[in-house]
């Protein structure tokens, strides 16, 4: 019996760039579904259900800020927004927003292809702690069913956010430096994207309720990297 493909959603209203999309993705051996604004992307969502989504920003209507938001209230798959070229509010915006990674306009076939390849190799199963758990205050890190309870009660992260909160759990009470983080968290093709991780190190504290000028869990080392606090 035949594997099933993996399934994106592509969104953007200039056919041109969609259709290049599409056959680039279908290519690569994915099945593709698209939707060329933000109000079709979201049943176009709901229908399909896909693997992962690329989303533009600059839309008619519900643009690609709003779309992802929508998305994130129900679902923590994965999406990458499709940015102007030179525009870091953008990304740091999309990023905000929900997304997991970007991707800027122009670009080349390979690399719209290998930051697919990238983001949905974030969301395999990752578990080489030798501790069931983590435990800090009252915030628990379940390894072995990639669970996260804060307070009893469970917080709901995107399979980036889970990759790169697991990954400073289990290298917790010393500093580790951005570069080793995004290259292990995201890949070695994203050292020296800072803003990435400081974005999403942002996220998490966000949905930990952990103050940044007062942190209980992920403290900042200034000049150095971060340091996630261990404590029985």
């Amino acid at each position: 019996m035949p594997s099933r493909k993996v399934s994106v959603l592509v969104v953007d209203d200039d056919v041109h760039i969609l259709r290049m999309m599409q056959h680039v993705l279908e290519l690569e051996g994915y099945r593709v579904v698209t939707a060329s604004n933000g109000e079709s992307a979201l049943d176009v969502f709901a229908e399909e259900s896909p693997d992962l989504v690329l989303l533009d920003i600059k839309m008619p209507g519900m643009d690609g800020y709003t779309a992802c938001q929508r998305i994130r209230e129900f679902s923590q798959v994965p999406i990458i927004m499709v940015t102007a070229k030179g525009d870091e509010v953008e990304k740091v915006q999309g990023l905000d927003a929900g997304a997991d990674d970007y991707v800027t306009k122009p670009f080349s076939t390979k690399e719209l292809a290998a930051r697919v390849r990238a983001v949905l190799r974030r969301t395999v199963l990752w578990d080489e702690s030798p501790e069931p758990a983590f435990h800090s205050h009252d915030l628990i890190i379940d390894f072995a069913h990639r669970s996260v309870m804060l307070d009893s009660q469970k917080v709901n992260l995107t399979a980036t956010e889970y990759r790169l909160l697991s990954y400073m759990a289990r290298n917790s009470d010393r500093v580790v430096i951005p570069d080793q983080i995004l290259e292990k968290v995201w890949g070695e093709e994203y050292l020296g994207e800072t803003h990435l991780l400081q974005v999403n190190i942002a996220r998490l504290r966000r949905k930990l309720s952990d103050d940044a000028k007062n942190p209980r869990y992920i403290l900042t080392r200034p000049g150095i990297g971060y340091t996630m606090v261990k404590q029985a």
